[in-house]
């Protein structure tokens, strides 16, 4: 995303420098040599983020501060001062600018403050865009990471063909979610979705929960009993945790892949059903092939569509958009009404490891969001350990 950065400085020499760098890097300058020129282009409302002089010739820079508090959204405020102006930028920031930089001007830090202010601005998009959907189309796939860009893309084919779909990742980096995703994107997306967490059913109780069974199949079967994939018929199975099902179980579950049919447990009657399978693991199949413990025919059956979700340590640019998405998710459940979060708290949280992926920045996000009573989230909000991560 580029952003439309407003410069307010009275030096046609500076005013060029800056436009200049920050078209190498992208954005889209718009300038303005004092306060009057900077208050038209403020009216226009084409403004992302403003690059604010504190000295102009018809006054000082905080005035145009002051307006610009008064903006709904606020556009991201950059201060440029010089040594002997220092206080006047720290009080500026205590009134809602979002950094300063010291003449003379460091480019690199420059671009840097910018990039810092784009989130911000990308952020409330998200924001404003997921407040006009409904609740239950919110999802936390989102992401502008080309990974993410190709997992969306891959899975939206293999919602429209309906075929079997693999989806592997770490402990919390959202592969139910995905394969809800994909259900929304389905022709099936009005028909049952049931997941089944395979490392959840007891082995004495998989084959019966999954498959059913009829009256007198085992001791306790008084009465027939349809199983999760007869549910299913029509729609979609997911079974997380593939990895954790014995290789028998496999095998019969090669059988529905190959030919869409199963047999209650106790039954002889062959029940033919039409559902599309997703699978999903947060183990090395590969691996368990190799050692025996899964078998080969089915890795290749279920991964007709491969999708491997990343960890969030790989897509920490996508945090912006995933905090908007939790932020929106939870105020619509709990009634709150918190606007967005701070780039400091932002910064913060950029910098952890993230070892529980989205599931851990999700409940941080929950966690502060209980202890804020102010419009946006800040760094006093997180947990001490992501305080600490702060430069």
């Amino acid at each position: 995303m580029s952003a439309t950065v407003l410069i307010v400085d009275d030096e046609d020499t500076a005013r060029n420098f800056i436009s200049e760098a920050l078209r190498d890097a992208g954005h889209e300058p718009i300038e303005a040599g004092d306060l009057a020129e900077a208050n038209k282009a403020i009216d226009t409302g084409s403004a992302d983020i403003v690059l604010l002089d504190v000295v102009l010739p018809d006054g000082s820079g905080l005035t145009l501060l002051d307006r610009l508090t008064m903006e709904n959204p606020i556009p991201p405020v950059i201060l440029i001062t010089a040594f002997a102006e220092v206080d006047s930028a720290v009080e500026a920031m205590k009134k809602g600018a979002q950094d300063y930089l010291q003449k003379p001007l460091d480019l690199d830090r420059l671009i840097q403050a910018v990039e810092r202010a784009q989130e911000v601005v990308l952020l409330r998009r998200e924001l404003a865009l997921l407040r006009q959907s409904p609740y239950d189309q919110i999802e936390m796939v989102v992401g502008e990471t080309p990974a993410m860009k190709r997992i969306m893309e891959e899975a939206q084919r293999a919602a429209a063909a309906s075929v079997s779909v693999l989806i592997t990742g770490e402990t919390g980096t959202g592969k139910e979610v995905l394969a809800q995703a994909i259900r929304n994107m389905s022709p099936r997306a009005d028909k049952p979705f049931i997941p089944i967490n395979c490392a959840a059913l007891p082995e004495t109780m998989i084959e019966s929960e999954l498959f059913g069974h009829e009256a007198g199949a085992f001791t306790g079967a008084q009465k027939r009993k349809p199983g999760l994939i007869e549910i299913a018929d029509g729609g979609i199975l997911f079974l997380d945790e593939i990895a954790s099902t014995k290789t028998d179980m496999q095998a019969k579950l090669l059988r529905i892949l190959d030919e869409h049919r199963f047999r209650r447990v106790g039954g002889v009657k062959e029940i033919d059903v039409d559902i599309q399978i997703l699978a999903a693991s947060n183990r090395n199949l590969e691996a368990m092939m190799e050692e025996g413990t899964f078998r080969e025919d089915l890795y290749y059956r279920l991964k007709v569509v491969d999708l491997h979700l990343p960890p969030l340590r790989e897509r920490l640019v996508d945090i912006p958009a995933l905090v908007g998405t939790f932020i929106v998710q939870i105020n619509m459940r709990t009634g709150n009404t918190i606007s967005g979060i701070t780039p400091r708290a932002i910064e913060a949280l950029k910098a952890s490891e993230w070892p529980g992926n989205i599931r851990e920045l999700r409940h941080v996000i929950e966690r502060a969001m209980l202890f804020c009573d102010d419009e946006e989230i800040d760094l006093a909000h997180l947990p001490p350990d992501i305080q600490a991560l702060a430069s």
